[in-house]
């Protein structure tokens, strides 16, 4: 089908990695994945990406940094943040970008029902 949704996950831990793509790919979505910042772009430029679960701690540039190359390349891709710490704060300027903190999911996500219908009305926005 080529009407899937494109979504790449970012995470330098293997096994989490893994698990949501797993889950997201048996949703119908078509999945792509990065295990750093950098990678992760160079995925989102060879790739039609719409929309990224990025966490924040990543080897070389983190999730935010990702996030604001991104849209500095002129990506239309949507983020949502998956981080472990718990005294994350948003950026303000993730505003523009349409990031709010009901994107923001801290590890582990148990609700993955929940993560699917935040990345399908962060789309749909």
């Amino acid at each position: 089908m080529n009407d899937k949704i494109a979504l790449l996950i970012v995470d330098d831990e293997e096994c989490l990695v893994r698990n949501l793509a797993a889950y997201f790919e048996d949703e119908g979505f078509k999945i792509f994945t990065a295990h750093s910042g950098e990678e992760a772009l160079a995925v989102m430029a060879e790739n039609k990406i719409d929309a990224a679960i990025v966490d924040l701690r990543l080897p070389g540039i983190n999730g935010n940094e990702v996030i604001e190359q991104s849209h500095a390349r002129g990506n239309k891709v949507k983020f949502l943040i998956h981080t472990g710490s718990t005294d994350y704060k948003l950026p303000e300027s993730f505003s523009a970008f349409g990031l709010t903190g009901n994107y923001v999911f801290l590890k582990p996500v148990v609700d993955m029902a929940r993560l699917k219908s935040a990345v399908l009305q962060l789309l749909a926005e």
